[in-house]
Formats: C-alpha cells, structure tokens, sequence
C-alpha cells in the first residue's frame, strides 16, 4: 500500500506529539512520519500526520493558522499557565461580571499581539528550553515574540462560582503559529483584573483538518489490521492548505522541473504551484514576479 498522504489525528490527553509519531512508525512500519505542529500532553485535539513523501511539506502544515476551543478559569493562576500545575497566586473573585465587560477586553486581544513565552514551555534560551530552567528552579528573561489573534470569542455563558470565588467560561481563538493560547488566557484574566489560567483546550482545526473527522490512534491500528488505511490517507495537497494557489502553464511546471525561475503574480513571498489540481512545487518569490522552485514535488 502506497503510504503517502496525511492523517488527520485525534492526540488523546497525556500524550506528546512525539509519542503520537513513534507509535505511528510501529502501526504504520516506516519512520518517514512528521507532525504538523505540537501540541502540549495535556491538550487534545487535531494534530497533522504527514508519511512519506508527505513530510516534505510538514513545514507548512507547522505554519498553518490553528483555531482551539478551551476554558478560561478567573480566579488563581499556575505555574503553567493551565490546570496540570501548582498554584501560584489567587485572587477571589467575590461577584459575578458581565458578558460584555468579557467581550470588550477579549476583543483588545485580536490583531497581532507580543506575547512572552511560558517559563513552562519548549522555547530555548541560551541553548536551554524554558521548562529546562524551571524544573530547576531557575528563572530568565524570556524574549518576546508577535502573533496574530484573527478571531477571540466567548462561547459560554461565565459561570460565577460564589463557593471556590471563581468565574468560568468558554472560547475560541484562532491564531498563527507559535501562539501561547494558555499565555493568552493569563493575559486576558490579568486584562480583567484577576489571576486565571487556561482550564482546558482542545485544538479543532489545523492545517485545513477539522476535529470531526480526527481518528484515535486505535482507530488507525484497527484500519491497518482491516487494510482499509488508504480510506483515511488525505493527498499531499492538504499540507499546504495556507498557501496562496497558483496555477501553472504547462510550460511553467516544465521549467520547474529544471529548477528555474518562474514569472507570475502572486500576493505571497511563498505560494503553492498547482496544476489540474496536483501540486506540483513550492514556488520562493527572489525578485518581483519572478519565483524559484523552493520544492519541487514531482
């Protein structure tokens, strides 16, 4: 069976995004697999498979934007910014507060934002991941970074906790790559005036797969055993689902396979050359229209 494609996975809770990889390997039996975009061990949802020839475009799928769905709990905040981690501050919340004074700081979050990383995050520092520096005990300065917020809403009535003094609610957000959702949640509780945390997250969409159509790990394995894998593989086409389309003249997709520069308009420095609906390469603007061949599928 041709193993090339890309598997939309449900990443159950407690697990890495590398534990979902190396247990693909053994289901799948080859190692060429990558994901699209970690997500952290208590965080459930869409994580993007990419097999075989599939992995040559893993790095798109990673920048693909990402719409979550989680909780913010008003209240007492953690270590790590959401529920698996020790509690560091608290602040009672002692009466209800408005939906709309909700929404109103919830909207001065969309746009492109700076974000500074979690201590309780992978991100290197002088060589060190930051978790590495907080296990430790150790803390550093944290460099800043920008994303962008396209869309920062409550789904969810607040539910006011009177007996813990805590507020609840839901949300969804969906942002580019590198956004700290359980930082946006702090942020947001800091904006509100109390210390809070990221209760829980689920990611629903990424790299243009959506979570209704995710499959567990042991849904995978029994589709193998049945040899019905290829009913799930999706074309290589979906990894770049974010780029700007382009389509390509027949003489184009021949210069391309030399390797040449290419003349065409496009919006975006990087686009994806199709052709009759098969990619054919991924096109690097140099200099105006003119675009190089960054990979060449084909």
């Amino acid at each position: 069976m041709n193993n090339d494609g890309i598997l939309n996975v449900y990443k159950e809770t407690g697990m890495t995004s590398h534990d979902v990889v190396f247990k693909l390997r053994k289901i799948l039996q080859t190692k060429k697999i990558g994901h699209g975009g970690t997500l952290d061990p208590d965080v459930t949802g869409v994580l993007p498979i990419a097999v075989g020839k599939a992995t040559r475009v893993v790095e798109f799928m990673t920048e693909a934007g990402k719409v979550y769905e989680g909780q913010v709990t008003l209240g007492f905040s953690t270590e790590t910014e959401d529920a698996s981690g020790a509690i560091v501050a608290r602040t009672p919340v002692t009466s209800a507060i408005s939906a709309e004074t909700i929404d109103s700081a919830m909207r001065g979050f969309v746009g492109t934002i700076t974000q500074i990383p979690p201590m309780y995050s992978a991100v290197k520092v002088n060589g060190r991941k930051l978790y590495e520096y907080a296990r430790a005990g150790e803390t550093v300065a944290r460099p800043e970074r920008s994303v962008t917020i396209s869309e920062f809403v409550r789904t969810s009535e607040p539910i006011f906790d009177a007996d813990n003094q805590l507020i609840r609610f839901d949300f969804r957000v969906a942002c580019s790559k590198g956004t700290y959702v359980r930082t946006l949640a702090v942020d947001l509780g800091a904006k509100l005036g109390f210390a809070s945390h990221m209760s829980y997250l689920q990611r629903t969409a990424s790299a243009g797969l959506t979570i209704d159509k995710a499959l567990k790990l042991s849904e995978i394995e029994q589709l193998k055993a049945e040899n019905r894998l290829e009913t799930v593989f999706l074309p290589i086409e979906y990894g770049v689902s974010d780029l700007e389309k382009i389509e390509l003249s027949d003489e184009q997709v021949s210069e391309i396979k030399f390797g040449r520069f290419i003349n065409i308009s496009a919006e975006n420095a990087v686009v994806a050359g199709f052709q009759n609906g098969q990619l054919i390469a991924i096109l690097q603007q140099r200099d105006g229209k003119l675009y190089k061949p960054k990979k060449v599928m084909i």
